[in-house]
């Protein structure tokens, strides 16, 4: 999740447990130990694809979790009135850290929870990356438990925390629900599919799956209290590397470049403008903005080239015919949130 949302998960943790024995330190160590994480986003590489898979890597797994730990509170250890309370401060700090994979897990991105057992990215699509209604509480407990000196709000903002995700499980399933009775009424068999919460909100979702070889997006609004409805969206072809041309699918940097950004987007792949265009674009379509199109952030780029061919990252500016651009469907993505007027209603199995 977003860099202030890891850093408050952090420190109300740490707070909640140590408080009493670290007073306000507890949320600093907590907060070094939830943002450290990501300092995978500094490491570099010859090759930018490899960085967007490297994101959410080993920093983030449960086996570093204690190393993680302890790198977060050595350079406090430097002092030698924090090497009196060293287990105070390591044990601080980690939980801060143990905090930052299980959150990003919630999100779309993928994150290698279990590495090195495996190459596995895990993302349970019930939270999205940036979410105010679950981030604001728990800053202002952090806060004000700061203020109070005391561990209670801490420990109320992360009560908060749990049933919010709780929450996003349930809403997460019932969306779930609604992809497979689309799939049933257009006779469709699910190969995959995946649900997620579009930007900001667990109000509106995104429902792709893939059956016979193609991709299909629904736009899906599952109020709290209310009955799910949709807006059957698009379908595009799925992105395979068999597909390309000779000479592209053969050519090694273009084979490890396709397959490292495939691993990186779980497949969910699709050529992104006409079949002439050069570059061809590919898109990450998990990600659109338009929650039933497929209107993806970012991609690669594979240049043709002469003499050797050549795929880098991009971001990817969609327009469709009528002149509408990014601006436009983010606007159509805010009304969305709160008018239902061109979503109909689904009647789920059992119902």
């Amino acid at each position: 999740m977003d860099p202030i949302t890891q850093t408050v998960c952090g420190a109300i943790v740490a707070q909640a447990i140590f408080n009493k024995k670290l007073g306000r330190s507890a949320a600093l160590f907590g907060a070094i130990g939830g943002i450290l994480p990501d300092i995978d986003v500094f490491f570099r590489f010859s090759d930018p694809i490899v960085a967007w898979d490297m994101h959410r890597h080993f920093t983030h797994a449960l086996v570093f979790i204690p190393i993680g730990g302890l790198i977060a509170a050595l350079p406090f250890l430097l002092r030698s009135h924090w090497r009196q309370h060293w287990k105070l401060a390591i044990g601080a700090a980690t939980v801060g850290w143990a905090t930052h994979g299980l959150i990003d897990c919630c999100t779309s991105y993928g994150t290698y929870l279990l590495w090195p057992f495996t190459n596995a990215r895990y993302a349970w699509d019930n939270m999205s990356i940036i979410d105010p209604l679950f981030t604001l509480p728990i800053l202002i407990g952090v806060v004000w438990a700061l203020a109070r000196g005391s561990t209670r709000p801490a420990r109320i903002a992360l009560a908060y925390a749990f049933v919010y995700l709780g929450m996003s499980v349930v809403q997460h399933a019932r969306v779930m629900n609604v992809q497979q009775t689309l799939a049933q009424q257009r006779g469709h068999e699910i190969a995959r599919g995946r649900v997620m919460p579009t930007l900001g909100n667990q109000i509106l979702w995104r429902s792709i799956y893939e059956a016979d070889g193609m991709l299909y997006a629904d736009a899906v609004r599952a109020p709290w209290f209310g009955h799910v409805m949709v807006k059957r969206g698009e379908s595009a072809a799925l992105a395979r590397l068999d597909d390309l041309a000779a000479p592209l699918k053969e050519d090694e940097h273009i084979r490890s470049s396709f397959e490292t950004f495939s691993h990186f987007a779980d497949g969910y792949l699709a050529v992104i403008g006409s079949a002439a265009d050069d570059p061809i674009l590919i898109g990450d379509v998990r990600y659109s903005l338009t929650p039933g199109g497929f209107a993806p952030m970012w991609g690669i780029a594979i240049e043709r080239g002469n003499p050797e061919p050549r795929a880098y990252p991009t971001g990817i500016e969609t327009r469709d015919g009528d002149g509408g651009d990014r601006e436009r469907r983010l606007a159509d993505l805010w009304r969305d949130l709160f008018d239902d007027s061109d979503y109909e209603s689904v009647i789920l199995e059992g119902e």
